[in-house]
């Protein structure tokens, strides 16, 4: 009976499908187990053989601990809003909801058809409005929340009001701005409401403020900084300028360190763990405060060498910074102005990169040495960050290379302040071993020493203080698009209101075009019915509600102007592993406690490392703040992570000679100058030729060309790379699915090589798992009907399994996938050569490769006579005593020559062994009536009669 994979897998399809086989329980008996993936976002595009590799990984890793006894979760959803969608919208004037929901039909046949155990009954769209109504939600709590520093956790702002209003602020720890001034209790209740929302914000863990930001043209939106490669937009390609907006921000900084300690209770790759840690930054050191001469300012510099402040010879500042534009000279005005626009279009990650360039300008402006009291000049450069620190250095190029190679450059000062080091070629970065010199009260102080003496001075002097300082920024929640989350949020007299969560959610508004507005507004200034009625709590029409900023136009109708930008793509991922622990949808909160305390966080969480530093930070962070609040028990969304590597493209060209429409096949193309051109790959056979014909009909630069063969052919070349449309490499897994089956693809994506290593995807290969799943079925089926016996399995058959059971079990609890193929392979050889058709061996088998290809193993289960899905049948269990031998095959050697062979139990004596040899006819033979000189016997290892 012949191996029909396509009707094999539609039929457990269905039948899974059907009967809910993978919905797993929120109350229990069994060991939770929560496995989850990355949700995809749902691309026009669809899936490549390429994007199933984790999915794969992670689900025979649920179908294992099914088998083990454990209520798995594992569920599967869409992160649906995306800027792809929106630049469709703005091209056909398609709504993006429709796109969306069409890209997601075609996700979920692709995703069926390879036989995924997900559990669709609680899929999440985070486009949905009955999820992104909690995404609203969380908004309002971090919006009516402040960070206690001496209870280091969030708590509600109600707590922070009451110390204002029983104490002022003066004796508040908090996490906040740094411009916030002393007031008392009297004062608090003295303050007009405006006023008092003022102060308010600069306390909320989410807060508007004026934010330095990258803004994209062309898309009309602000991108986060892992929005942009090499200076442009990721999406697109298309230029970014830094420009200041007032935006919405998340304090996500109130949380470095618990981000950084955290790191040592979750069980992540070591790499992704230093991503982070190097991302959040910190560093310990000292703020220093500058005063600028001829000007009531301060510039305050944090810097990790206070021991080095005898050695600050200029000052740098971030050409965004506030104080440039107002102590420019006159002389100096066009230079600077130049310089920023410049600066401006570069990316903070490209100008930290660019480690060769060196660039800078003079503001004419001089600050005062804070112990000497010595003018410093003031300059400019876009090595320095406004985001990080305060956006200004303090220049010590004696002990600082940048530094040292910028003022060589502008012939600045270099003075030495190192006791008997020579800088005269660069600067001395050292600090262990070396002691200050020239530097007043601190001279002759090594390192440690002078570090505690300085900030003791700084301290004392009222002029700094020692400080820890972090390298992360408040994470900027505002987004100039259309398809996102609305902010639960309207303005009276330009402060910032919270709609009550019972209205939630506010859904999207209806408008005729997805660009911004002709006055510059986001796209969600197009909407005819985009204000709030506090009369009657609804979203209402506009036109008698003008800008946020102006109360009196809306003061008597209670109607007032909503906010205009939406949330960012990283809002509905940064919490969405919660909502899918419970099964219904619920109007009272995002998941029951008893769904949460059951499920608690996610145990094995597959993903790409890209997002190290975007969502899988950004989840810890809501994580943590609402554990805070009390919404969840756990302090990490994670416990187990795992980066799974790319599968690389293996691309097709075609050569052209150079200013011609000729192309060479690959073997001619030496000694000629040539233009590489990347095809289509489905077009090139197994033998790396494509078709003329199919190529000239591919596309119009093609058609008239000239094609120079080899032996009749043209032989392409080809280059393993990124799987891409823009390659033309992208392999469809439907097409893979049609011609070998789902279970081909699964096992041949896991053959491929490690799960966390990238590897290159080559059809031809798929042949090998598509002929092991053939011979297997043929080990079980046979033309006439099944193969299966109940005889007894002999000791060899017993090893055979058992020796599969444990690798296979290490195997898939090492998440080694591909070692466990070879395994299968091996034990099916094995068992064919033993002609095993024993039930007591080739069952258990089924359950085995159940989770690598469960397909073919259901319908063997079903075909051995077993009701219901194998997906829960206890996994087999390995029996030590099956691989321990039990006797030995010696060769018998004569004089050291080896004569014959014979297997021996290995609990013999050496005595009885001999005993059992020399009475062999085969040994009488060879002594031929003599008497053995000697018999040697090493038991387990060998004999040998001297004779």
């Amino acid at each position: 009976m012949k191996y029909n994979f396509n009707e094999i897998e539609a039929k457990w399809q269905k039948y899974w499908a059907e009967h809910g086989t993978f919905h797993a329980e929120d109350n229990s008996d069994k060991p939770k187990y929560y496995v989850l993936d990355m949700f995809p976002y749902p691309s026009g595009a669809g899936l490549h053989v390429g994007h199933p590799l984790g999915y794969i990984a992670s689900d025979i890793y649920a179908r294992y601990k099914r088998h083990k006894g454990f209520n798995v979760l594992h569920p599967q959803g869409y992160d649906s809003f995306g800027l792809p969608a929106e630049q469709y919208a703005i091209q056909t004037g398609q709504h993006p909801a429709i796109t969306t929901k069409t890209n997601i039909a075609r996700y979920r046949e692709q995703l069926d058809k390879i036989g995924f155990s997900f559990d669709w009954s609680r899929e999440v769209r985070t486009s949905d409005p009955a999820y992104y109504k909690w995404t609203q939600w969380i908004f309002i709590e971090l919006f009516n929340s402040w960070y206690n520093v001496k209870t280091d956790k969030a708590e509600h702002i109600d707590t922070l009001i009451a110390k204002f209003e029983t104490d002022g602020n003066a004796n508040v720890k908090a996490i906040c701005d740094d411009d916030i001034a002393v007031f008392t209790s009297v004062e608090w209740t003295q303050y007009n409401s405006k006023t008092q929302q003022e102060i308010l914000l600069k306390y909320r863990l989410t807060y508007l403020a004026e934010t330095e930001v990258n803004w994209c043209p062309a898309l009309g939106t602000v991108l986060a900084n892992d929005e942009i490669v090499n200076g442009v937009s990721e999406r697109g390609g298309h230029p970014v300028v830094r420009k200041k907006m007032t935006q919405w921000s998340m304090r996500i900084s109130a949380y470095a360190q618990r981000l950084l300690d955290g790191l040592n209770t979750i069980d992540w790759p070591q790499p992704l763990k230093d991503s982070q840690t190097n991302w959040i930054g910190r560093s310990q050191g000292a703020m220093v405060t500058f005063k600028v001469d001829g000007h009531d300012a301060n510039i305050d510099v944090f810097t990790t060498r206070p021991d080095t402040i005898y050695g600050v010879s200029f000052m740098t500042l971030a050409p965004e910074h506030d104080l440039v534009a107002k102590i420019t000279t006159d002389d100096q005005k066009e230079a600077v102005k130049t310089y920023r626009e410049a600066t401006s279009k570069r990316s903070e990650r490209e100008r930290m990169a660019d480690v060769k360039t060196i660039s800078g300008v003079f503001t004419g402006a001089y600050t005062l040495h804070p112990f000497t009291g010595e003018k410093v000049q003031i300059w400019i450069g876009d090595y320095v960050l406004a985001s990080y620190g305060t956006g200004a250095v303090m220049a010590v190029p004696c002990g600082d290379q940048r530094d040292y190679d910028f003022a060589n450059h502008f012939g600045l000062e270099i003075p030495n302040i190192f006791e008997g080091v020579d800088i005269s070629e660069e600067a001395h970065a050292d600090k262990e071993g070396t002691k200050i010199a020239n530097s007043d009260f601190l001279n002759g102080l090594p390192y440690k020493k002078a570090m505690k003496t300085v900030i003791y001075e700084l301290e004392k002097r009222g002029i700094g203080k020692g400080k820890i300082n972090y390298r992360l920024r408040d994470a900027v929640f505002s987004r100039q698009r259309y398809w996102g989350e609305p902010f639960p949020v309207y303005y009276i007299n330009g402060m910032p209101q919270m709609i009550d969560v019972q209205y939630l959610p506010i859904a999207l508004p209806e408008v005729e075009k997805y660009l911004p507005t002709e006055t510059g507004e986001p796209p969600l200034g197009n909407a005819e019915v985009w204000a709030w009625n506090t009369n009657t709590n609804t979203i209402v029409d506009n036109k008698h509600c003008h800008s946020a900023l102006d109360a009196e136009s809306t003061k008597d109708n209670g109607i007032y102007p909503l906010e205009l930008n939406t949330m960012p793509g990283w809002a509905g991922s940064s919490w969405y592993f919660f909502r899918y622990m419970e099964k219904a949808l619920r109007d009272e909160n995002f998941a029951s406690q008893e769904a949460l305390q059951y499920w608690e966080n996610v145990d094995l969480y597959i993903g790409g490392s890209e997002h190290a530093t975007g969502h899988l930070l950004y989840a810890r962070f809501w994580t943590k703040f609402l554990k805070d609040r009390g919404f969840v028990g756990v302090e990490e969304p994670f416990k187990k992570l795992i980066n799974q590597g790319m599968i690389l493209g293996t691309s097709a060209i075609v050569y052209r000679k150079t200013g011609t429409n000729t192309y060479v096949s690959k073997g001619l193309k030496d000694n000629l100058e040539v233009d590489e051109i990347r095809v289509d790959v489905n077009m090139v056979n197994v033998s790396d030729e494509i078709d003329i014909n199919d190529l000239k009909a591919w596309q119009p630069q093609f058609k008239d060309a000239e094609f120079v063969l080899e032996d009749g052919k043209y032989v392409v070349g080809r280059e393993v790379e990124k799987m891409s449309k823009r390659w033309y490499n992208v392999v469809n897994p439907d097409d893979i699915c049609e011609a070998y089956g789902a279970d081909s693809l699964r096992l041949f994506e896991m053959f491929l090589g490690p799960l966390e290593q990238a590897k290159p995807w080559n059809t031809a290969g798929i042949t090998g798992v598509f002929s092991f799943l053939k011979k297997l079925w043929k080990m079980y089926i046979a033309d006439e009907g099944p193969r299966v016996t109940e005889t007894e399995p002999t000791k060899d058959n017993l090893k055979t399994l058992h020796k599969t059971i444990k690798k296979v079990q290490e195997d898939i609890e090492n998440f080694s996938f591909n070692t466990s193929v070879s395994t299968f392979m091996i034990c099916v050889n094995e068992l064919s050569a033993q002609k095993c058709t024993s039930r007591e061996i080739l069952e258990p088998l089924t359950i085995l490769i159940s989770p690598y290809a469960p397909h073919i193993a259901e319908e063997l289960w079903f075909r051995l006579g077993n009701e219901g899905s194998i997906s829960q049948v206890p996994f087999p269990v390995f029996e030590e005593r099956h691989l321990v031998e039990s006797s030995k095959e010696y060769p018998v050697s004569f004089n050291g020559k080896m004569r014959f062979k014979k297997e021996l139990s290995l609990d013999l004596s050496k005595e009885e062994i001999e005993k059992i040899i020399l009475e062999d006819e085969r040994t009488k033979a060879q002594l031929d009536g003599r008497t053995p000189k000697k018999v040697i016997v090493v038991p387990g290892k060998i004999i040998n009669i001297v004779g």
